[in-house]
Protein backbone atom coordinates (compact mmCIF):
# COMPACT_ATOMS: atom_id res chain seq x y z
CA UNK A 1 0.00 0.00 0.00
CA UNK A 2 1.28 3.32 -0.99
CA UNK A 3 0.43 6.60 0.91
CA UNK A 4 0.68 9.89 0.11
CA UNK A 5 3.03 12.10 2.50
CA UNK A 6 1.56 15.56 1.36
CA UNK A 7 -1.90 16.63 1.38
CA UNK A 8 -2.16 19.97 -0.24
CA UNK A 9 -0.37 21.91 2.14
CA UNK A 10 0.26 19.45 5.11
CA UNK A 11 3.08 17.46 5.56
CA UNK A 12 2.61 13.70 7.22
CA UNK A 13 4.89 13.00 9.52
CA UNK A 14 6.80 9.23 7.89
CA UNK A 15 8.18 6.37 10.34
CA UNK A 16 11.69 7.22 10.19
CA UNK A 17 12.83 4.60 12.09
CA UNK A 18 11.51 1.56 13.84
CA UNK A 19 12.54 0.39 17.30
CA UNK A 20 12.35 -2.71 19.20
CA UNK A 21 12.91 -2.30 23.11
CA UNK A 22 15.88 -4.08 25.03
CA UNK A 23 14.88 -6.41 28.03
CA UNK A 24 16.78 -5.09 30.89
CA UNK A 25 16.45 -4.77 34.63
CA UNK A 26 16.54 -1.86 36.84
CA UNK A 27 15.67 -1.36 40.79
CA UNK A 28 15.65 -3.73 42.62
CA UNK A 29 15.28 -6.25 39.69
CA UNK A 30 12.12 -5.27 38.35
CA UNK A 31 11.92 -6.60 34.57
CA UNK A 32 11.23 -4.01 31.92
CA UNK A 33 11.68 -3.38 28.33
CA UNK A 34 13.96 -0.24 27.87
CA UNK A 35 12.66 1.27 24.37
CA UNK A 36 14.55 4.87 24.53
CA UNK A 37 17.46 5.01 26.40
CA UNK A 38 19.25 2.52 24.61
CA UNK A 39 21.90 1.84 22.34
CA UNK A 40 19.61 1.76 18.93
CA UNK A 41 18.01 5.18 20.39
CA UNK A 42 20.22 6.80 23.21
CA UNK A 43 17.57 9.64 23.35
CA UNK A 44 15.03 11.56 21.13
CA UNK A 45 15.70 15.02 22.72
CA UNK A 46 13.99 16.17 24.86
CA UNK A 47 13.11 12.38 25.59
CA UNK A 48 15.67 10.54 27.77
CA UNK A 49 14.33 7.29 28.33
CA UNK A 50 11.25 5.17 27.89
CA UNK A 51 10.48 2.00 29.81
CA UNK A 52 7.59 -0.52 29.32
CA UNK A 53 6.56 -3.09 32.00
CA UNK A 54 4.25 -5.69 31.32
CA UNK A 55 4.26 -8.95 34.08
CA UNK A 56 1.68 -10.76 35.60
CA UNK A 57 4.45 -12.58 37.36
CA UNK A 58 4.89 -10.80 40.55
CA UNK A 59 8.68 -12.27 40.63
CA UNK A 60 9.49 -9.64 38.17
CA UNK A 61 8.04 -6.84 40.11
CA UNK A 62 7.34 -7.43 43.75
CA UNK A 63 10.87 -5.73 44.54
CA UNK A 64 10.05 -2.76 43.00
CA UNK A 65 12.24 0.63 42.97
CA UNK A 66 13.08 0.88 46.72
CA UNK A 67 14.60 4.82 47.46
CA UNK A 68 16.87 6.27 45.00
CA UNK A 69 17.82 9.78 43.72
CA UNK A 70 17.51 12.02 40.39
CA UNK A 71 17.90 15.53 39.86
CA UNK A 72 17.92 17.50 36.44
CA UNK A 73 14.82 15.71 34.41
CA UNK A 74 11.07 14.71 35.16
CA UNK A 75 9.88 11.08 35.71
CA UNK A 76 6.45 10.76 33.85
CA UNK A 77 4.70 6.93 35.16
CA UNK A 78 1.62 6.15 33.22
CA UNK A 79 -0.54 2.86 34.43
CA UNK A 80 -2.52 0.40 32.32
CA UNK A 81 -2.68 -2.42 35.49
CA UNK A 82 -1.59 -2.83 38.88
CA UNK A 83 -0.96 -0.38 41.66
CA UNK A 84 2.37 1.41 42.69
CA UNK A 85 2.89 3.32 45.75
CA UNK A 86 5.15 6.43 45.80
CA UNK A 87 7.23 8.34 49.08
CA UNK A 88 9.75 10.64 48.29
CA UNK A 89 12.17 12.84 51.37
CA UNK A 90 9.55 15.48 51.11
CA UNK A 91 7.16 13.69 52.52
CA UNK A 92 5.27 13.11 49.41
CA UNK A 93 3.41 9.88 49.27
CA UNK A 94 0.77 8.38 46.72
CA UNK A 95 -0.73 5.51 44.63
CA UNK A 96 -0.76 5.36 40.98
CA UNK A 97 -3.88 3.44 39.85
CA UNK A 98 -5.13 2.06 36.31
CA UNK A 99 -5.28 4.78 34.03
CA UNK A 100 -3.32 7.30 36.30
CA UNK A 101 -0.16 9.57 35.62
CA UNK A 102 2.09 10.80 37.94
CA UNK A 103 4.56 13.75 36.46
CA UNK A 104 7.72 14.37 38.92
CA UNK A 105 9.39 17.36 38.37
CA UNK A 106 12.96 16.43 40.00
CA UNK A 107 14.85 19.31 39.08
CA UNK A 108 17.19 20.19 41.76
CA UNK A 109 16.80 16.76 43.26
CA UNK A 110 14.49 14.24 44.96
CA UNK A 111 14.68 10.59 46.74
CA UNK A 112 11.85 8.62 46.32
CA UNK A 113 10.41 4.71 45.58
CA UNK A 114 8.04 3.34 43.90
CA UNK A 115 6.82 -0.25 45.25
CA UNK A 116 3.55 -2.17 43.84
CA UNK A 117 1.21 -2.19 46.18
CA UNK A 118 -0.16 -5.63 44.99
CA UNK A 119 1.23 -9.01 45.52
CA UNK A 120 -0.20 -10.59 42.32
CA UNK A 121 -1.94 -9.85 39.06
CA UNK A 122 -0.79 -8.10 36.69
CA UNK A 123 1.26 -4.96 36.39
CA UNK A 124 1.81 -2.29 33.25
CA UNK A 125 2.80 0.54 32.04
CA UNK A 126 5.25 3.01 30.98
CA UNK A 127 8.06 5.35 32.70
CA UNK A 128 9.15 8.13 30.09
CA UNK A 129 12.17 10.89 31.40
CA UNK A 130 11.55 14.11 29.95
CA UNK A 131 14.85 16.79 30.02
CA UNK A 132 15.30 19.89 31.48
CA UNK A 133 16.65 23.31 30.06
CA UNK A 134 19.80 24.07 31.78
CA UNK A 135 17.70 26.81 33.83
CA UNK A 136 15.61 25.13 34.93
CA UNK A 137 17.60 22.44 36.11
CA UNK A 138 17.91 23.36 39.79
CA UNK A 139 14.17 24.64 40.58
CA UNK A 140 12.30 23.36 42.96
CA UNK A 141 10.89 19.54 42.48
CA UNK A 142 7.01 19.24 41.92
CA UNK A 143 4.53 16.62 41.14
CA UNK A 144 1.37 16.57 38.94
CA UNK A 145 -0.87 13.79 39.63
CA UNK A 146 -3.72 13.11 37.97
CA UNK A 147 -6.29 9.08 38.54
CA UNK A 148 -8.25 7.86 35.02
CA UNK A 149 -10.69 10.01 36.15
CA UNK A 150 -9.18 13.25 35.75
CA UNK A 151 -8.18 12.27 31.94
CA UNK A 152 -10.05 13.18 29.84
CA UNK A 153 -11.30 10.50 26.56
CA UNK A 154 -12.02 12.57 23.40
CA UNK A 155 -14.67 10.57 21.63
CA UNK A 156 -14.38 10.79 17.72
CA UNK A 157 -16.35 9.14 14.88
CA UNK A 158 -15.49 5.82 13.76
CA UNK A 159 -14.95 4.62 17.94
CA UNK A 160 -11.81 6.25 17.46
CA UNK A 161 -10.53 7.11 21.62
CA UNK A 162 -8.30 9.52 22.47
CA UNK A 163 -6.93 9.97 26.29
CA UNK A 164 -4.98 13.42 26.69
CA UNK A 165 -2.77 13.43 29.46
CA UNK A 166 -0.70 16.52 28.51
CA UNK A 167 -1.10 18.96 25.83
CA UNK A 168 -4.19 19.76 23.60
CA UNK A 169 -5.66 18.18 20.75
CA UNK A 170 -7.10 19.69 17.11
CA UNK A 171 -10.66 18.83 18.62
CA UNK A 172 -9.44 21.39 21.68
CA UNK A 173 -9.56 18.56 24.58
CA UNK A 174 -6.80 19.64 27.00
CA UNK A 175 -4.98 17.31 29.07
CA UNK A 176 -4.73 17.72 32.99
CA UNK A 177 -0.95 17.52 33.07
CA UNK A 178 1.18 21.36 32.37
CA UNK A 179 4.70 21.68 31.81
CA UNK A 180 5.66 24.77 29.49
CA UNK A 181 9.07 24.35 29.30
CA UNK A 182 8.50 21.63 27.02
CA UNK A 183 5.00 21.83 25.99
CA UNK A 184 4.77 18.21 25.70
CA UNK A 185 2.21 16.10 23.72
CA UNK A 186 0.90 12.38 25.63
CA UNK A 187 -2.24 10.78 23.99
CA UNK A 188 -3.58 7.21 24.54
CA UNK A 189 -4.95 6.13 21.33
CA UNK A 190 -7.30 2.77 20.59
CA UNK A 191 -8.39 2.79 16.95
CA UNK A 192 -11.30 -0.15 15.97
CA UNK A 193 -10.57 -2.29 13.18
CA UNK A 194 -9.37 -0.80 10.15
CA UNK A 195 -9.71 2.73 11.51
CA UNK A 196 -8.00 5.91 10.40
CA UNK A 197 -6.49 8.63 12.43
CA UNK A 198 -4.71 11.93 12.09
CA UNK A 199 -3.39 14.37 14.67
CA UNK A 200 -1.25 17.59 13.63
CA UNK A 201 1.98 17.59 16.22
CA UNK A 202 3.61 20.84 16.42
CA UNK A 203 6.57 22.16 13.74
CA UNK A 204 9.90 21.02 15.25
CA UNK A 205 8.77 18.31 17.78
CA UNK A 206 10.00 15.45 18.03
CA UNK A 207 7.51 12.63 18.51
CA UNK A 208 7.12 8.89 18.72
CA UNK A 209 4.45 6.29 18.64
CA UNK A 210 4.55 3.26 20.56
CA UNK A 211 2.16 0.02 20.18
CA UNK A 212 0.46 -0.89 23.08
CA UNK A 213 -1.56 -3.54 21.45
CA UNK A 214 -2.51 -5.17 17.98
CA UNK A 215 -0.96 -3.57 14.35
CA UNK A 216 -0.39 0.31 13.08
CA UNK A 217 0.23 0.64 9.38
CA UNK A 218 2.00 4.02 9.16
CA UNK A 219 4.30 5.80 5.81
CA UNK A 220 8.29 5.85 5.55
CA UNK A 221 9.71 8.90 4.01
CA UNK A 222 9.41 7.31 0.47
CA UNK A 223 5.58 6.90 1.55
CA UNK A 224 5.88 3.13 1.83
CA UNK A 225 3.79 1.15 4.14
CA UNK A 226 5.25 0.29 7.49
CA UNK A 227 3.59 -2.11 9.85
CA UNK A 228 4.10 -1.18 13.66
CA UNK A 229 3.11 -4.15 15.80
CA UNK A 230 2.86 -4.72 19.69
CA UNK A 231 5.82 -2.94 21.46
CA UNK A 232 7.55 -1.06 18.29
CA UNK A 233 8.43 2.72 18.60
CA UNK A 234 8.23 4.37 15.39
CA UNK A 235 10.50 7.32 15.07
CA UNK A 236 8.07 9.89 13.69
CA UNK A 237 10.00 12.46 11.22
CA UNK A 238 9.37 16.36 11.02
CA UNK A 239 6.30 17.61 9.37
CA UNK A 240 2.51 18.66 10.12
CA UNK A 241 0.43 15.91 11.24
CA UNK A 242 0.47 12.28 11.83
CA UNK A 243 -1.91 9.64 9.53
CA UNK A 244 -1.76 6.15 10.79
CA UNK A 245 -4.03 3.24 10.20
CA UNK A 246 -4.78 0.73 12.70
CA UNK A 247 -4.98 -3.30 11.07
CA UNK A 248 -7.88 -5.59 11.30
CA UNK A 249 -7.51 -6.32 15.37
CA UNK A 250 -7.76 -2.69 15.67
CA UNK A 251 -4.83 -0.91 17.92
CA UNK A 252 -3.67 1.02 20.87
CA UNK A 253 -0.63 3.29 20.79
CA UNK A 254 0.80 6.12 22.46
CA UNK A 255 1.67 9.21 20.73
CA UNK A 256 4.35 11.32 22.52
CA UNK A 257 5.93 14.82 21.00
CA UNK A 258 7.85 17.74 22.48
CA UNK A 259 9.88 20.69 22.26
CA UNK A 260 13.64 19.63 21.64
CA UNK A 261 15.98 21.78 24.20
CA UNK A 262 18.59 21.16 21.91
CA UNK A 263 21.21 21.57 24.95
CA UNK A 264 24.65 19.38 26.23
CA UNK A 265 23.44 16.37 27.89
CA UNK A 266 25.81 14.45 30.21
CA UNK A 267 24.22 11.02 32.03
CA UNK A 268 25.20 9.76 35.29
CA UNK A 269 23.12 6.87 36.76
CA UNK A 270 20.08 8.13 38.29
CA UNK A 271 21.18 12.28 37.53
CA UNK A 272 21.27 13.83 34.21
CA UNK A 273 22.73 17.40 34.04
CA UNK A 274 24.88 19.20 31.31
CA UNK A 275 28.25 18.83 31.77
CA UNK A 276 29.96 16.08 33.89
CA UNK A 277 31.34 18.50 36.57
CA UNK A 278 27.74 18.93 37.76
CA UNK A 279 26.76 15.33 37.58
CA UNK A 280 29.65 14.76 40.14
CA UNK A 281 28.32 17.71 42.24
CA UNK A 282 25.02 15.52 42.17
CA UNK A 283 26.76 12.56 43.75
CA UNK A 284 28.43 14.39 46.45
CA UNK A 285 25.21 16.52 47.42
CA UNK A 286 23.56 12.72 47.22
CA UNK A 287 26.20 11.52 49.48
CA UNK A 288 26.05 14.44 51.59
CA UNK A 289 21.84 14.37 51.87
CA UNK A 290 21.41 17.59 50.21
CA UNK A 291 18.91 16.23 47.92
Amino acid sequence: MNHQTKTGQTVARAVSKVVRGLPTTDGAGVELTRVIGQPELPMLDPFLLLDAFRSDRPDDYIAGFPPHPHRGFETVTYLLEGRMRHQDNTGHEGVIEPGGIQWMTAARGIVHSEMPEQQEGLLEGFQLWVNLPAAHKMDAPAYQEHAAAAIPMEEREGGVRVRVITGQTSRGTRGPVVQPLTEPLYLDVTLPPGAAFSEPVPKGYNGFIYVIAATLEAADADGNSVRLGRDDLGVLSQGDEVALHAGGDGARFLLIAGKPLQEPVARGGPFVMNSMAEIRQAYEDYRAGRL
